[in-house]
């Protein structure tokens, strides 16, 4: 957005900087990694004695590439007044971006390889507004100390103070309230992030042999695997097959989470801030304001619950969520023993009964809804591939294999009747559901902005309702599944007095419309 500066900030304003110089040796090659597959491709073309028109017009587009890294040190600047963080960008269209520092809700400062090899830092401003596009302003090309500066000035002192002025190294306290262990990399196999990574490189490889017109069937290590596996009987071959994902899943896993949490500290400022530190290749430092905690979240994804061991996610206005494993910057604490995790949880909310209540439990009914679903979704897929055996000349070991499907939906079906569940303290409202990843959501009552009741058909027949409470922070919306309906009422009326009442017709009313 396009803003104009008040005459009355002129007079107090900052002058405007440049990102540093360094940046010009950094966003090159940023700019450069959009183009590889064509890059590579006219590369492989040019060994190959291929001297086509499309790999010289690649190189081209890759020069601009090269040029348009330049062009953005040329072209932006910004400044930190009293009252804002503005950002000025662009050539032939000029623009400001201004964000008020009273909307600034998170400061992150992530540095990757290329900015840490040249002392560089970026710096995200973000103003609260979860996962959109223009949610702040991004710094691309600090100096890391100019970084960790802004870092501060922005949200460890008081709002009324110039940006100019310092402050005293010992007015702010830290207090550590977690540090990574290296035992905790035992956690890592066991949060599946692996199949992300192979994922993403297939996608890479696909796109990469296809760009250099590769046969794989003619390299020498891929032909002989694909020799040895036509060999081999077919159950024999996809045992083999599974258990070189299921090895490449967890080194994967393992590795994907040292790179991300690797000396991961949180701790706990007097300014009222909480500082999230982690990262090898790539360090990530994200700030927190304690005022726009909302709640805590206590992930405990199946695999990593099967080993004990849980994850503590932040509610707070002003977070990205929904970014995978990493969750944006609401992770408090990555994969670490459950019990550690109800710890911190605890002592972040300042509050350690809602971690450990008990919950109440949502009642037969809520249980049957699980296992009539997960039998009729088993039995449309074994339906279906009986189907493709009988009509379309499937092997009848696709169905001996679907089979299986029935007892295990039964099995999940008893997990998530088992997970379900809520309790109301005096300052909490707390939910858990979910199997595969079983969640307890913790949320501050005066938190909650308003109610939605949700009853499908089914819902009605059983007298079952989905409370969903709304909320400025996190996902902004946290249920309560398959509660029956006078509990649905009750927890809604206890936890936010007079909200539900306004919505609801009066005895005059009732009698005015009979």
């Amino acid at each position: 957005m396009t803003t104009a500066v008040e005459p009355a900030e002129v007079a107090v304003e900052e002058r405007w900087r440049r990102l540093s110089p360094r940046m010009l040796a950094v966003h090159p090659v940023m700019e450069l990694r959009r183009l590889i597959f064509p890059l590579l491709a006219v590369l492989i073309g040019l060994r190959n004695g291929d001297g086509g028109e499309g790999g010289w017009w690649a190189l081209g587009i890759g020069g601009i590439g090269i040029a348009l890294g330049f062009l953005r040190y040329f072209t932006t600047s910004f400044r930190i007044t009293p009252a804002s963080v503005q950002v000025r960008r662009g050539l032939l269209r000029r623009r400001t971006l201004t964000v008020p520092r009273d909307r600034i809700r998170t400061v992150d400062v992530t540095s990757h390889v290329l900015h840490r090899i040249f002392g560089l830092a970026r710096v995200t401003v973000g103003t609260g507004k979860t996962d959109k596009k223009n949610n702040g302003v991004k710094l691309d090309g600090l100096s890391a100390a100019a970084a960790e500066n802004l870092h501060r000035e922005l949200l460890h002192r008081p709002a009324a103070q110039p940006a100019g002025v310092s402050q005293p190294a010992e007015a702010t306290s830290e207090t550590v309230l977690a540090a990574m262990r290296p035992a905790w990399i035992r956690y890592g196999p066991f949060t599946l992030s692996g199949l992300l990574t192979i994922g993403v490189l297939f996608g890479i490889g696909s796109r990469l042999v296809n760009e250099s017109h590769i046969d794989l069937t003619k390299i020498g290590v891929v032909h002989d695997a694909i020799n040895d596996l036509r060999d081999r009987p077919l159950p024999v071959a996809i045992l083999l097959v599974a258990a070189a994902v299921v090895v490449f899943t967890a080194v994967a896993s393992t590795g994907g989470y040292v790179l991300a949490f690797w000396k991961f500290r949180l701790s706990r400022h007097s300014s009222g801030t909480l500082h999230v530190r982690r990262g090898l290749l790539t360090t990530r430092n994200t700030t927190i304001e304690e005022r726009r905690l909302r709640g805590v979240e206590l992930s405990e994804p199946l695999l990593l619950r099967s080993v004990r061991g849980a994850r503590v996610l932040a509610i707070a206005t002003g977070l990205r969520v929904g970014r995978g494993a990493e969750r944006g910057g609401s992770v408090l604490l990555p994969p670490a023993p459950r019990a550690v995790a109800v710890a911190l949880a605890g002592t972040v909310i300042g509050d350690a009964d809602p971690l450990t209540a008990t919950l109440t439990r949502h009642g037969s009914r809520a249980t049957v809804r699980r296992f009539t679903r997960a039998f009729t979704f088993s039995t449309v897929l074994i339906l279906i591939v009986l189907a493709f055996v009988l009509f379309a000349g499937a092997p009848w070991w696709a169905f001996w294999t679907a089979v299986p499907l029935l007892p295990i939906g039964a099995l999940l079906a008893l997990d998530r009747a088992g997970s379900l569940g809520h309790t109301l303290t005096p300052d909490w409202l707390v939910s858990r559901h979910g199997s595969l990843v079983r969640r307890r959501y913790v949320l501050r009552t005066d938190a909650v902005i308003g109610w939605n009741m949700t009853t499908s058909l089914f819902q009605r027949r059983a007298g079952l309702t989905t409370l969903t409470a709304t909320t400025a922070g996190g996902q902004q919306r946290y249920s309560i599944l398959d509660v029956p309906d006078a509990e649905a009422i009750r927890v809604a009326r206890t936890a936010v007095p007079g909200l539900l009442e306004q919505f609801q017709p009066s005895a005059e009313d009732v009698r005015g419309h009979r």
